[in-house]
């Protein structure tokens, strides 16, 4: 397998982490981060990404896991990810496909406890490896 190697993301491995969710903090704010706050949804770029046009798609309500998401919001956070997925494919994010991680609880790789799905061009990245 080979392993990513993202030197730019070393200033968020050594920084101290900011307290409280960046998911939280994005709704509360207007920032060049932010692209999208709907009504159930909202999209950030990743201030750190593995790559140009590192998305984050997130439920605004601020839930730890995918079993806390109301019966509706599966179909709507599908929607807002299909959505990006369009706008990144436009944009010339990637030809081929994408890649979509969810981490969920520490073992899962989770660090930000406010449920997140990344979005990813898959060619441009390759195989992803955990550093833990």
């Amino acid at each position: 397998m080979k392993t990513m190697w993202a030197p730019w993301r070393m200033e968020y491995i050594l920084s101290d982490k900011e307290e409280g969710c960046i998911f939280c903090r994005a709704l509360s704010k207007v920032d060049d981060l932010t692209l999208y706050k709907g009504e159930t949804t909202m999209v950030i770029m990743n201030k750190f990404p593995y790559i140009n046009g590192h998305l984050l798609v997130a439920p605004r309500r601020h839930i730890a896991t995918t079993l806390e998401m109301s019966d509706e919001a599966p179909e709507l956070f599908g929607s807002m990810l299909k959505a990006s997925s369009e706008v990144a494919r436009k944009k010339g994010v990637d030809k081929s496909g994408f890649r979509l991680i969810l981490n969920t609880n520490t073992d899962g790789g989770q660090e930000i406890f406010h449920v997140h799905m990344h979005l990813m061009g898959g060619e441009q990245i390759g195989p992803l490896r955990s550093r833990r």
